[in-house]
């Protein structure tokens, strides 16, 4: 399982639970699982996130490994300019 911190936008969506645990191996099943347990982050995870994993915000996609007992936070977006 991995236990996943939401920023505190996310929390009225999911019960106002600001950690959720999901079973997933990459970071595409991390999301789908999310979505799936917590339907009302569809919107927000379409509208685009960030996923950090061990204080590293992931850029390469959805098939990123998630490390067991990795520390991972869903968080708005971030943009570069």
């Amino acid at each position: 399982m991995v236990e996943v911190h939401l920023w505190s936008g996310l929390r009225s969506l999911t019960g106002g639970l600001e950690v959720v645990e999901v079973k997933a191996a990459t970071t595409g099943e991390l999301l789908r699982e999310l979505v799936r347990v917590h339907p009302q982050l569809q919107g927000p995870i379409d509208a685009g996130v960030s996923v950090a994993i061990d204080g590293r915000v992931i850029a390469s996609g959805l098939t990123e490994p998630i490390p067991e007992d990795s520390e991972v936070y869903l968080m708005q977006r971030l943009r570069g300019g």
